[in-house]
């Protein structure tokens, strides 16, 4: 299923729609400054493992997720006065920082070093669902587990035909550029270009 939002001014009681099936364990796909994203509620477990699962990747490679704002960021990650002075300059953007987790980040969504990936997307949906839910969602690209490079479907309807009834809903919120985001390291206060992407550091 569909379900149009306006990107500029998402109606509230169809975010609070969206926000209940995520808290109900629900995967959907939603638009960002960058590509469609699939997602889940960071704290459910079940549903971030049907993700993997939907995905064909290995949980030794975590999907980034998305939160609110800096302070949100905070609450997720262990954030150095210097990370902090970097991701307010490209937040929000399309980027995807790389720092260290906190306990709050499932075991599942961090590396082998216990990092993650964390984005705070210039796209008004996303924000919006993260407040509504209360929690960050992940963020895997929508597109096939065999595609590379830089194509991905770029609108709903893609975004529908391709996962073709395996998510709880697809949010319409127009097309998306269908570009990967730039991936920075910021571990250990020495910023390292992971991907090039959209975001330009």
């Amino acid at each position: 299923m569909i379900l149009s939002i306006n990107p500029d001014f998402p109606q509230g009681r169809l975010i609070a729609r969206v926000a209940a099936i995520l808290a109900e364990g629900g995967l959907i796909a939603y638009p960002t400054d960058t590509k469609y994203g699939v997602g889940c509620d960071l704290r459910k477990k079940k549903a971030i493992e049907k993700l993997y699962r939907l995905k064909q990747r290995s949980p030794k490679s975590p999907f980034s997720f998305i939160c609110a704002d800096l302070t949100h960021i905070s609450e997720y990650a262990r954030v150095s006065d210097f990370a902090y002075r970097t991701m307010r300059r490209i937040f929000p953007g399309p980027f995807t920082v790389v720092l260290p987790g906190t306990r709050l980040v499932p075991q599942i969504m961090l590396s082998r070093r216990h990092e993650c990936g964390l984005r705070v997307p210039n796209h008004n949906i996303p924000i919006a669902l993260v407040k509504a839910l209360g929690s960050p969602i992940i963020n895997a690209s929508a597109e096939a587990p065999d595609r590379g490079g830089d194509e991905a479907p770029q609108t709903a309807g893609e975004v529908e035909e391709l996962f073709q009834g395996n998510l709880d809903l697809v949010v319409d919120g127009g097309p998306a550029p269908g570009r990967p985001s730039t991936i920075v390291s910021l571990v250990d206060d020495d910023p390292v270009i992971l991907r090039q992407g959209l975001g330009r550091f």
